[in-house]
């Protein structure tokens, strides 16, 4: 169990879009904090692959090439 201590304004908002929505305080919150834990996991995976010492790197050109090589119709 966990308890969050909101600012005034955001428990309005929350308020608000539960009573449009019927959905519970708890499902927004759950909502929003995996949306969120998701975003900071994807930055740091983003970060240690960018300091890896093993990096590619790889020009917009070179992606284009790639996706064009795997997109055309085969004769």
């Amino acid at each position: 169990m966990t308890s969050v201590r909101l600012p005034h304004e955001m428990e309005i908002r929350l308020e608000h879009i539960m009573g449009m929505t019927r959905r519970s305080k708890s499902f927004f919150i759950k909502e929003a904090l995996e949306m969120y834990l998701d975003d900071i996991e994807d930055g740091h995976i983003a970060l240690e692959r960018i300091m890896s010492p093993r990096r590619k790197f790889y020009s917009s050109e070179d992606v284009l090439k790639k996706i064009r090589s795997k997109t055309r119709p085969k004769k």
